[in-house]
């Protein structure tokens, strides 16, 4: 076998892994079908800055990002409002989406990456068992190793035979549609959040915020069910009546947009094949963010690749991939598929009980941009004791509770049970439960 390398999409875990890729010698193109300069939507992006280090990438200039404020949850009733407060060591990151895009790129140049423009991808080309290059608008390109990088709907992953395992559809609950906009500034008047959260607002299960920014006010509106523009301009004409600030023209973004919200895949890999970042559905289940996680899987990504001086880019070789990825992400953010599971239960007088009664604390929506795990929210023995006391005081929730308690227990306990060396039969095995634990 060569050393030659495709990375299908411009994907953040893809070039991240292109350029550790062709730092180590391998000769790797990326094959994207924007044109070059136009990818990112046109809105901020809020990410752990150590991903970046761990990726093998430099921090952006100064003038490039911002640190995020803490952001206040309401729940739908939004009588109590829940406030951050990371530490300053903890924050993380805020850039503009195109601005991290023309940062990953020039990194991966620099690091010896080819990058093919306006070039469409439209399939896997197989032979036998193996992946071994992609078709395009441009023709078929042949390699040793594709890596997807073309995102949730990639043309890869939905190609790929049956035989190979590896999931391809997902279900509209997994999925998050988002409208997102940046409109003029109405008043300089004050406001108490200036990142508020508000959940299940008007009944409608999903999330939105409005962030007070100088310049402008940035609000998004996200739904577990579709959204369009109608929809999108009723509920922010809502939102405006309780948000001063908030005025009617949009000066920038405006795009309607479809998120993972789910575990990542089951399967990562296959002969000739991996996928990483949203192809590989590696956002946190609970939010959407996936950027951070992305460019940590692909140090995960590069080791593998690195390992395997044969060059087979088999399942065999490419199983650490997963392995370490599951280890030190996956397996930890992947019960908090079953936590979103169970909030799309609650009615919205279920959410407001439990902010207001204290189920829920500032303590425990504090999360840094270090949060890799469910197991690590912030709790301890005393917290747990007094939760269980106002859970006992709803008998709806205390009916609900104990089974999405024992659905993420199993999850995290099927997540620490991957097996550490690939074998065919107990990789079969090893996802028939991670699948049914979901």
């Amino acid at each position: 076998m060569g050393n030659k390398i495709i990375v299908a999409g411009l994907g953040h875990g893809g070039i991240a892994a292109a350029a550790q890729l062709a730092g180590a010698g391998y000769d790797v193109t990326v094959y994207e079908q924007k044109k070059e300069g136009t990818l990112g939507y046109d809105w901020t992006d809020i990410f752990a800055p150590g991903s970046l280090g761990t990726a093998g990438i430099p921090m952006p200039p100064a003038d490039k990002f911002s640190y995020k404020e803490d952001m206040t949850f309401f729940g739908p009733s939004e009588r109590k409002g829940l406030r951050q407060h990371v530490p300053q060591d903890q924050l993380e990151i805020k850039m503009e989406r195109r601005d991290i895009y023309e940062h990953l790129i020039n990194h991966a140049v620099s690091c010896g990456v080819k990058i093919v423009y306006e070039c469409k991808v439209n399939a896997p080309i197989i032979l036998g068992s193996r992946v071994i290059g992609i078709s395009t608008d441009k023709g078929d390109i042949y390699g040793d190793l594709i890596i997807d990088a073309c995102g949730m709907n990639s043309p890869v992953r939905r190609n790929l035979p049956e035989s190979f395992g590896i999931q391809r559809e997902i279900a509209r609950s997994e999925k998050i549609s988002i409208f997102r906009a940046f409109y003029e500034k109405a008043s300089d008047e004050e406001v108490e959040a200036k990142f508020k959260v508000s959940l299940f607002k008007d009944g409608k299960q999903g999330i939105s915020w409005v962030a007070s920014e100088d310049e402008y006010t940035d609000v998004l509106i996200g739904r577990f069910d579709d959204l369009d523009e109608e929809e999108a301009q009723r509920f922010t004409e809502l939102l405006r009546k309780d948000n001063p600030r908030l005025g009617k023209n949009i000066v920038r973004g405006g795009q309607f947009v479809e998120i993972p919200v789910r575990q990542a895949l089951s399967q990562l890999v296959a002969d000739g094949y991996a996928a990483i970042g949203d192809s590989a559905f590696m956002t946190v289940p609970l939010i959407g963010s996936g950027i951070a996680n992305s460019l940590k899987a692909s140090k995960c990504l590069a080791d593998a690749v690195n390992a395997d001086k044969n060059g087979f880019y088999n399942c065999e070789t490419l199983w650490p991939y997963q392995y370490n990825f599951f280890k030190t992400l996956g397996g930890g953010l992947a019960p908090l598929a079953n936590a979103k599971s169970f909030l799309l239960t609650l009615t919205p007088e279920e959410i407001d009980y439990a902010i207001e009664s204290g189920m829920v604390t500032e303590d425990n929506v504090t999360i840094g941009a270090d949060f890799t795990s469910a197991a690590s929210l912030n709790t301890d023995f005393l917290d747990i004791f007094n939760k269980a006391k106002l859970i006992c005081k709803n008998p709806v929730l205390l009916k609900k509770l104990p089974s999405a308690g024992s659905k993420i227990a199993k999850a995290m306990g099927v997540c620490s049970m991957i097996p550490r060396k690939y074998s065919s039969e107990k990789v079969k095995n090893w996802k028939k439960m991670y699948e049914a634990a979901f």
